[in-house]
């Protein structure tokens, strides 16, 4: 009838019309190495922002999305987000065979003292850690309270110094010595 042959056309012209979805490439999921990186560091050193910056997948709690957060201006939650990059050589070169991508999820961890019970509980599924750093600030408590986390979970980790952009480019190298 004319209604079926209306549905048929349809159905052709979509698997004719090129997609979004069809313009990428297909990601096998079962072929996707996952990562669960820890980003800790005292409040207000910019964990939040790094993770912004790096991820491009953003889970429902990812960027301090809740109303107290928000009005608060401090992380209380853990926040869940990550980015997709081809398995790097050669560290994963023995799951090549297994794996295409690797996945890494970014926990962005409260830095505030009254929060270390959130991080504690996070830190069971850290792989390794970021320890973010202000560099206008330096070592604080609560960098120092994440530094024994992440060495009570993880051997891996990562210093990071962050808003090393607010020193003048002539200091940046020897501020970042001393």
């Amino acid at each position: 009838t004319n209604q079926q042959q209306q549905q048929q056309q349809q159905q052709q012209r979509q698997q004719q019309a090129p997609s979004a979805s069809n313009n990428k490439p297909q990601i096998d999921p079962t072929r996707i190495l996952n990562i669960n990186i820890g980003v800790l560091g005292h409040v207000d050193s910019g964990k939040t922002s790094l993770v912004k910056t790096l991820s491009t997948l953003l889970s429902t709690a990812a960027l301090d999305k809740s109303s107290q957060s928000r009005q608060r201006g401090i992380t209380l939650d853990l926040g869940f987000s990550a980015f997709l990059i081809p398995l790097p050589s050669p560290h994963f070169t023995p799951y090549s065979t297994l794996y295409d991508s690797l996945q890494v999820t970014l926990v962005d961890c409260p830095g505030h003292a009254s929060l270390i019970r959130t991080i504690i509980g996070g830190a069971q599924i850290i792989d390794m850690v970021l320890l973010v750093i202000d560099a206008t600030k330096g070592i604080q408590t609560q960098t120092a309270e994440c530094l024994v986390i992440a060495e009570m979970t993880t051997r891996d980790l990562i210093v990071v110094m962050n808003k090393i952009d607010l020193f003048p480019v002539a200091e940046r190298e020897a501020r970042t010595r001393a």
